[in-house]
């Protein structure tokens, strides 16, 4: 397991890319073209970094572990993080918040929590006493991330929170000054940020490689059920934007490394079957940044969008799809004379054992986290601006469109 530290503008962020070493497919020849398959991307994405390799984090067989509080056991934490926990090295499950006492101990069972160690909603600042317990994982619906995370800090623990970081700005700065005050970590979860294809992307981007970036495309989006929490205003904070477009809205400011100096939106309800009373359906929007590039970016609770993301640079293009998946990250493009086609197959909960052994790193080494809470509330603020301007451009769906 080795780190590097790609980026000077995030305090120590050292990030785990263990897989960007394992297996990769075989060069070929294309009309002349060379063919850049995993292996010889990360020696291309290493070289220009000057290939600056920190020493492992432990050379001993007993790792230091930290401990977590999962909050909510629904899907993310059920089918995912708990998963994660299992099979991770430095992390480990050792509480669980439910307000389904039945659910809670058949979970407890299965991760060898024991049942002292299961807390309701209402006992939750019990956990202050917790001596086994060094940090939570929030997966709980939006609306409720910032009371959780407050309270978290407050009891003494360290943070991990599901994206969107909160509902409100308001909520996400609370959030940030409570963990502040108590003197503990605070980090949200962006997977992207820390996934070897992104990560070796961004630094290929702000290198220059694929020249002046000058469009870049994305959209995320799927046809949700009735009866989901996140058709709730105020348990989602709003529709799929905060969901599942906030992928791409954060991926564009990741990946160029800057802030949009403008955004324009609009959005739609178009099928009209009741699901959509309280959110909106689909939203598109695009953000102009200060060095030129444009972004249009689209999300839906109406329609099946595969996650992707398109670059336009001077000196080349780089579709990245799927790209906001759990696992099979595809990368393909071409850079001049170069053509691009890497699979990322590391398999699933891959991506949630890096984002726990990395936020753990960063307790166990007292680093800021590089997807911190600071990250969290920039997104909430371009999400407001996004919201502002959806509902000033856009204009009632057709009535009598059935559909």
């Amino acid at each position: 397991m080795r780190f590097f530290n790609l980026f000077a503008d995030e305090e120590q962020w050292g990030c785990n890319l263990r897989s960007a070493f394992l297996t990769a497919g075989r060069p070929t020849s294309r009309a002349g073209c060379m063919i850049v398959t995993r292996r010889s991307f990360n020696l291309m994405a290493l070289s220009a970094v000057g290939a600056q390799v920190a020493q492992p984090l432990s050379t001993t067989t007993a790792t230091p572990r930290i401990r977590y509080a999962v909050i909510g056991l629904g899907r993310i934490s059920t089918n995912c993080f708990l998963p994660a926990l299992k099979a991770s090295a430095s992390s480990v499950v050792t509480a669980l918040v439910s307000g389904s006492p039945e659910k809670a101990r058949r979970i407890a069972a299965q991760y060898g929590v024991p049942e002292t160690s299961i807390y309701s909603y209402e006992q939750f600042d019990r956990i202050r006493e917790d001596l086994n317990v060094d940090a939570v994982y929030i997966g709980l619906p939006n609306g409720m991330h910032a009371e959780y995370a407050i309270r978290a800090a407050r009891a003494g623990k360290h943070v991990f929170c599901e994206k969107p970081m909160a509902t409100s700005v308001a909520d996400c700065e609370a959030m940030i000054d409570a963990c502040k005050q108590a003197e503990r970590k605070l980090m949200i979860g962006y997977r992207c940020q820390l996934e070897p294809t992104t990560l070796r992307l961004r630094q290929l981007i702000q290198s220059g490689r694929l020249g002046n970036i000058h469009s870049i495309e994305s959209a995320n989006g799927f046809n949700t059920p009735a009866g989901e929490w996140r058709l709730n205003r105020k348990l989602a904070g709003g529709g799929p934007l905060v969901d599942v477009g906030i992928y791409s809205l954060n991926i564009c400011r990741f990946l160029l490394g800057e802030e949009p100096s403008r955004v324009s939106a609009y959005s739609a309800v178009i099928d009209r079957d009741g699901r959509f009373e309280q959110v909106e359906e689909t939203l598109a929007w695009t953000m102009q940044f200060p060095g030129g590039t444009l972004a249009t970016c689209s999300t839906s609770y109406g329609a099946d969008m595969e996650g992707f993301y398109r670059i336009y640079g001077s000196k080349g293009t780089i579709t990245v799809q799927p790209a906001f998946s759990y696992d099979g990250i595809h990368l393909t493009g071409d850079i001049g004379d170069e053509t691009l086609d890497d699979i990322d197959t590391i398999p699933f909960p891959d991506e949630f054992i890096r984002e726990a052994d990395y936020f753990s790193q960063c307790v166990l080494e007292d680093r800021h986290p590089g997807p911190s809470g600071e990250e969290g509330l920039k997104d909430m603020k371009w999400i407001a601006e996004i919201y502002r301007s959806a509902s000033a451009n856009s204009v009632p769906s057709r009535p009598d469109s059935g559909m």
